[in-house]
């Protein structure tokens, strides 16, 4: 076993991790340290929404996800993706997703289609996302990304689509 992938006894911390970020920050510091496995990465990368989870997948949640991860697996599956494309350095908790979207390039269109959508779309949407961001060398906080794949909520959900047009247009309106 690779000492960077931990051990099922290990995850009691994120277990008791209530706040996603800390999971977020944990699940990208395992995924960019140096001595995690080449190979296994660049599985993890190749995630395609349409298909069922991988091995590479589920030995990864099994023992680095919280125990509840099993609810929305699908929502994990392109979290962990995403952050394996991103990595290393993809996931940088001060800079606001939409404020690094503004920043590239990345264009309204893209955003109004990324933040309309749901399910399998909205999974293959961050994935694009994610490659787009990794070709830009262009970090952000991935919390809000996650918050938007694994929130089923219509309310709660239309809170993060807000925080992340309003990090968007906060930062597009300046250059205008």
């Amino acid at each position: 076993m690779n000492a960077d992938i931990p051990e099922r006894n290990d995850r009691a911390e994120l277990d008791t991790a209530h706040a996603l970020p800390r999971v977020i920050a944990r699940v990208a510091k395992i995924i960019d340290s140096d001595s995690f496995p080449t190979g296994y990465r660049a599985g993890l990368r190749r995630t395609d929404p349409r298909d069922p989870p991988s091995l590479a997948f589920y030995r990864f949640a099994f023992r680095c996800l919280p125990a509840d991860w099993e609810r929305c697996p699908e929502a994990w599956q392109v979290i962990i993706a995403g952050l394996a494309i991103t990595s290393p350095g993809g996931h940088l908790p001060s800079r606001p997703m939409g404020t690094v979207l503004a920043a590239t390039g990345f264009s309204e269109k893209r955003l109004e289609r990324l933040l309309s959508a749901n399910g399998q779309v909205m999974r293959a949407l961050v994935l694009r996302l994610a490659r787009f961001t990794a070709a830009k060398r262009a970090g952000f906080d991935w919390t809000d990304t996650a918050r938007l794949v694994l929130t089923t909520n219509g309310r709660r959900r239309e809170k993060i689509r807000l925080r992340i047009a309003r990090h968007f247009y906060s930062n597009t309106s300046a250059k205008e």
